[in-house]
């Protein structure tokens, strides 16, 4: 049998280069998505050496998209945009505007058509979801007002984008320069008419049927107790909704993808269904990045600076002015200005799927499709180093002392140490946390819990328990929860080696606090009580004896 199949090799080669070049990037602190992007150049057929299957490639791309969008959709909130509607949706246009006038001037000084510049322009006006995150995720700052405004402006950019996606192939005409008098309004107003009907449809469809059938069929498959069945309907789910989407009503596999995750993210099962799906979602998203570096010319770096560094000034400078300069008319402070430019100040996932529509409508020159892929690689690497600088700027305005040079950068908002004592610290409140809290409230007992799913977060506050946001195993997380002067840590989460880790920082600070983690294995017993757990419990093991008691019982 013949292995070396072009699938194969594309699939294989393409996630050992993204591995390999993701945990380089990785080690010197830039975000692994230019690692993937970087493997892609490597195997692409710009460079010298193997040349994968650009089809191919392309095609896994479209699963990758789908799942991208979908897992966007799973984060959609819409009360968390609403919270900060008054400078978002506003602030979130104008910098899209402008982004997006300024890349069409670059496309007309380079002699390009109005379509080609402003469709320059709007793949250079969406900052990466993914890199945003992970920047506030770092330096703590979803929870603070800059955090929310932050991911609700990206919310309204990537409503804007997925928008942008439904308009332009109706709109590909007229924006590919033909005259005004040879496209009648009647011509281009009819099948603009059908797209935005066929969307509507859609739209309706989703919100009426969808909203009860999906949330329905998942309850159903979750109570058949069977986990590979469930995972396999979220992803018949998310794809199926998608091709459907593009084959009955002409919508685009991103806009029906996301429409999917937005439902799904109404059903109490959201959370599930998004760590179920994690791993391939990311596999495959990976693969997306790879065949939009495999687009990529290097050589445009020597062939093309100055358009190049002028594609990077619209980036790194003019959207970041346009964005401090609107959140600073509304009232709100230099820091929250600062902050938001900076998370803008680089272009990511969305900018990828427009220059890929882009092409593929002769909206987009290959020569502006590689300016594009450039630019998003300088200024994903550059985005740390943006943030370092602001970390820096915001501490000496503040006053605060300035760090060595060979420091590493301090995170903005440092977490306050807890104030309880004597209480139970308690990591997760997924289906055992829950009860485990639950049973502590009944028995008023002090406990506060570490989580950082969102909506988990939300119902917390909501029933006023103290929560801290964000991973255990981060550094400084447990000092805040103050398990120094704590009766006991509960670690209910079910990674066994995320699990070790905050048991091993938990027994570094207190060598006596007495420290009770959950295993699904006895190698995973083993493993935490290395760690310094003095308790763990096996769920099955738990069940077996409830059984046997039961059972005993109704003998007896």
């Amino acid at each position: 049998m013949h292995h070396n199949t072009p699938l194969m090799s594309t699939v294989v080669v393409g996630l050992v280069l993204a591995f390999i070049f993701g945990a380089l990037v990785q080690r010197i602190r830039i975000s692994p998505l230019v690692g993937y992007l970087l493997a892609g150049v490597v195997m692409g057929p710009f460079t010298p050496g193997y040349v994968a299957d650009q089809n191919i490639a392309n095609e896994l791309a479209e699963i990758g998209i789908i799942l991208l969008m979908f897992g966007v959709g799973l984060h959609f909130s819409l009360k968390d945009l609403w919270s900060v509607r008054a400078i978002a949706l506003p602030g979130a246009v104008v910098q899209i505007t402008a982004a997006t006038v300024m890349g069409w001037a670059l496309g007309w000084m380079l002699g390009w058509n109005t379509g080609k510049g402003i469709m320059f322009g709007i793949a250079l006006s969406t900052a990466s979801t993914v890199v945003l995150l992970r920047a506030m995720q770092e330096r703590r700052l979803i929870d603070t007002e800059r955090g929310r405004i932050s991911v609700g402006w990206l919310i309204v950019e990537d409503i804007a984008c997925v928008l942008t996606l439904v308009m332009l192939p109706p709109l590909a005409g007229l924006m590919n320069g033909q005259a005004a008098g040879d496209i009648a309004l009647s011509t281009l107003a009819w099948p603009l008419a059908i797209t935005l009907g066929k969307v509507a449809a859609f739209v309706v469809l989703m919100l009426v049927v969808g909203r009860r059938v999906i949330p329905w069929l998942l309850h159903y498959i979750a109570h058949t107790g069977s986990r590979e069945l469930f995972r396999l309907a979220v992803f018949a789910i998310s794809l199926g909704v998608a091709f459907g989407a593009a084959i009955l009503f002409d919508v685009s596999f991103a806009l029906g993808a996301f429409f999917a995750g937005m439902i799904l993210s109404e059903s109490e099962l959201s959370q599930r269904a998004a760590s179920e799906t994690l791993p391939l979602r990311d596999a495959f998203a990976v693969l997306f990045f790879v065949s939009v570096g495999m687009l990529f010319d290097p050589s445009i770096i020597v062939k093309e600076p100055l358009p190049l560094l002028a594609t990077l000034f619209i980036i790194l400078f003019g959207k970041s002015l346009a964005a401090y300069a609107i959140v600073r008319v509304f009232g709100h402070s230099n820091s929250t200005a600062l902050t938001i430019s900076a998370s803008l100040a680089q272009i990511g996932e969305f900018s990828f799927i427009l220059v890929s529509l882009g092409v593929s409508l002769s909206l987009m020159t290959e020569r502006g499709r590689d300016l594009v892929l450039a630019g998003a690689i300088i200024t994903i690497m550059l985005n740390p180093l943006w943030f370092a600088l602001l970390d820096r700027v915001l501490a000496e305005k503040e006053g605060a002392p300035k760090a060595p040079p060979d420091a590493k950068p301090v995170p903005r908002v440092e977490l306050p140490v807890s104030a309880l004592t004597n209480h139970v610290v308690l990591v997760g409140y997924g289906r055992v946390g829950s009860v485990v809290g639950r049973a502590l409230r009944a028995g008023n007992i002090p406990f506060l819990v570490i989580e950082d799913n969102p909506g988990t977060i939300e119902r917390l506050r909501q029933e006023s328990i103290d929560v801290i946001t964000g991973n255990a195993a981060a550094p400084d997380m447990l000092q805040a929860a103050n398990v120094a002067a704590a009766r006991g840590l509960l670690v209910a989460i079910p990674d066994a080696f995320e699990g070790g880790q905050i048991v091993a920082k938990a027994r570094a600070i207190s060598t006596a606090l007495p420290i009770i983690a959950r295993a699904h294995s006895e190698e995973e017993i083993a493993h935490l009580k290395h760690h310094g757990a003095n308790s763990v419990i096996m769920g099955e093991q738990e069940i077996a004896k409830a059984m046997i008691a039961q059972i005993g019982v109704a003998s007896a």
